[in-house]
């Protein structure tokens, strides 16, 4: 399974910085061609079940995910969730970790192992590389839109 990370500082209070990151449907306006499902009732919390759904017409793939832990900020306090992937598909976890930063900012680490089921081994870095690629990206444009 490839596991890869990336940190981004982002010019928002920790707690804005947070709300965009685990505002769950905001993924969707920064993932192509992806559309995100809450599955349970709002607030997030440990237990809290969406779905991913990208592709196009018959060509997709749900990425279901669960909340495991979920530590948002207090008191400026570093926050951090994390998501298990229970998809038939798509398997392996993601943690978003907030950060208070330098000068007001916010720190954002994000780590994910991710594994798609059928894939063979050999393309595990192809695989890591693209995905870091891609949702370090998403985290851009979720950290630079209100």
């Amino acid at each position: 399974m490839p596991t890869f990370s990336f940190t981004r500082t982002a010019p928002l209070p920790l707690e804005e910085a947070w709300r965009r990151l685990t505002e769950w449907p905001r993924h969707a306006d920064a993932v192509p061609l992806t559309r995100i499902e809450v599955l349970t009732p709002a607030p997030t919390q440990v237990g809290t079940r969406f779905v991913a759904r990208s592709g196009i017409g018959p060509l997709t793939v749900d990425d279901l995910m669960e909340v495991t832990v979920w530590r948002p900020p207090v008191d400026g306090e570093p926050a951090l969730c994390r998501l298990e992937k229970r998809g038939r598909v798509v398997l392996g976890w993601a943690e978003i970790e907030v950060r208070p930063g330098p000068g007001g900012r916010s720190r954002v680490v994000w780590r994910e192992e991710l594994r798609v089921r059928f894939l063979p081994r050999a393309f595990d870095g192809v695989l890591g590389r693209a995905a870091r690629v891609l949702f370090g990206r998403a985290a851009n444009r979720m950290l630079r839109r209100a």
